[in-house]
């Protein structure tokens, strides 16, 4: 499923980010907080998908 990989591919991206963070780089807090929303979004995009298959299958 195309949404869930991208969902991967943006927790993925977010990895160094995170850790650059931890170190105290605002920059990167910044960048992770911007993907972390990204994430939010893409794991809607499942959510969605998800009904859509379950309400199709169900048809």
């Amino acid at each position: 499923m195309e949404e869930f990989d991208r969902l991967k591919a943006l927790v993925t991206e977010a990895e160094q980010d995170l850790m650059k963070a931890e170190g105290g780089n605002k920059a990167a807090g910044t960048r992770v907080r911007k993907l972390m929303q990204d994430v939010k979004n893409a794991a809607q995009d499942v959510r969605v998908k998800i009904l859509d298959i379950r309400d199709t299958s169900e048809a």
